[in-house]
């Protein structure tokens, strides 16, 4: 399965860059495992970041990039099998959990409940 990694990336840092590249570096720490499961894992940042940047983005919040960050994430969901939600507050994140139960995609909160890794 493709699995979206949702999670905190810019929520509590105040759009400190060392913060946020903390943040994504938490996203993908289960992705190994997941890869090892079978599944192909999938962080909205890995996609929407070079979007951004190619599209001439310049401050992390501008109007570019609400229009990049969140939509990527919802384009994502249509090709997931799941959702892998880590802890944190995550207004991007708790917006994944709905569209993926609107769309009837499961959603793990922990990584051994996701089918493999347990």
């Amino acid at each position: 399965m493709l699995i979206l990694i949702a999670g905190p990336y810019r929520s509590g840092t105040g759009d400190d860059s060392e913060k946020m590249a903390a943040n994504l570096k938490a996203l993908e720490a289960p992705s190994y495992a997941l890869f090892k499961a079978g599944h192909v894992p999938m962080i909205g940042e890995w996609v929407a970041l070079p979007v951004w940047h190619a599209a001439g983005g310049k401050a992390i919040g501008d109007d570019l990039y609400e229009e990049i960050f969140h939509p990527v994430a919802g384009r994502l969901l249509a090709l997931c099998g799941g959702v892998l939600r880590l802890p944190g507050a995550s207004k991007g994140a708790d917006n994944d959990v709905r569209i993926a139960n609107e769309r009837g995609i499961p959603v793990w909160y922990r990584l051994e409940d996701v089918p493999g890794c347990g």
